[in-house]
């Protein structure tokens, strides 16, 4: 009987032993899922607060928080990530290495993705880039194949005014993660502009023309281009007031205008103003009686566009213009 009492006490303690056992196995299971739950809810919260959402001109963008692979595919864009301290992995640089320094003002290390008008996507996938910045104007036809490689922001670059090319650099620097550099850098660049401004003492009714001079064509930009925008900025009046940013003009048109200063940035080789300075009407133009015809750098004032660069624009323009 004492024995029986024995066993059954025994079997009471082990299965006692046995229930507390699976008592805080399950306590420690429930506490580590809640434990991972909340590891994997705090994941997903740093990865929400991390990644940034950029409305761009094709919609809008989830990218990373610090994006450090760029590729740009074009020259404006460069001049952007240039003026908060970055630079891209990938350039659409036309194949022109020497045109990437002279717009950075140094040589950097990088990989051609080939043309603005046609980038090599097969170059920007094997970059394994974590932003891609495209051009509205050249690539939103490839926007969708773009986005397949890396996340992508469409700005406008090619067709930008001056302050459509300002907002461009904010949008970037938003993109980057350089927003403090951005506003630091803006304010600085507006004094630059103000002071250049202030310099000038011009004739109020004076009227400038830049223009692109190839062989074939004399290409006028008008107020609303980049550059006529910018010049507008600086208190110098366009002589061709209009919405369309370029205007395709005959020696004919340019006389009906007649501006009082020329900006040239002529392509290399032949010109078509060549064939005009045979023309008693070219003669005629208030610019060429006056030697108020300028030549200014093709990259620089067509191309490159940017903070720094309309910055050294400026500076041009007043060192043609005077003092």
């Amino acid at each position: 009987m004492m024995e029986l009492t024995k066993r059954r006490s025994i079997s009471g303690a082990v299965l006692v032993t046995l229930l507390t056992i699976v008592m805080l196995l399950t306590g420690c299971n429930a506490s580590q899922k809640t434990a991972e739950s909340e590891k994997t809810e705090t994941s997903a919260e740093t990865k929400n607060q991390e990644a940034r959402i950029i409305k761009h001109e094709m919609g809008e963008t989830e990218i990373p928080a610090t994006p450090q692979k760029i590729v740009t595919l074009e020259l404006s864009f460069v001049d952007s990530l240039n003026a908060v301290g970055m630079q891209p992995i990938g350039i659409a640089d036309d194949n022109k290495k020497e045109m990437i320094k002279k717009l950075v003002g140094k040589e950097i290390e990088y990989t051609s993705a080939g043309t603005r008008e046609q980038p090599n996507l097969e170059i920007i996938s094997s970059l394994q880039p974590d932003l891609i910045i495209a051009d509205l104007e050249r690539h939103k036809g490839i926007y969708e194949d773009l986005q397949q490689i890396a996340p992508t922001i469409v700005l406008k670059s090619r067709e930008s005014t001056y302050q459509e090319n300002l907002d461009a650099f904010k949008t970037i620097a938003d993109a980057v993660g350089k927003e403090s550099d951005a506003s630091k850098r803006l304010a600085e660049h507006e004094q630059t502009i103000e002071e250049i401004k202030a310099t000038f003492n011009l004739d109020s009714n004076m009227t400038i023309l830049p223009a692109v001079v190839r062989d074939t064509s004399f290409q006028a930009h008008t107020s609303s281009s980049y550059d006529g925008e910018l010049l507008e900025h600086l208190g110098l009046k366009n002589a061709i007031q209009q919405e369309e940013p370029y205007a395709e003009m005959n020696l004919e048109q340019l006389v009906e205008i007649d501006p009082d200063v020329l900006l040239l940035a002529n392509n290399d080789g032949k010109l078509l103003t060549d064939e005009w300075k045979n023309n008693p009407l070219w003669n005629n133009l208030k610019a060429v009686k006056n030697g108020q015809i300028y030549s200014v750098d093709r990259d620089l004032w067509t191309r490159f566009r940017g903070v720094v660069s309309a910055e050294l624009m400026a500076k041009d323009t007043l060192k043609i213009l005077g003092e």
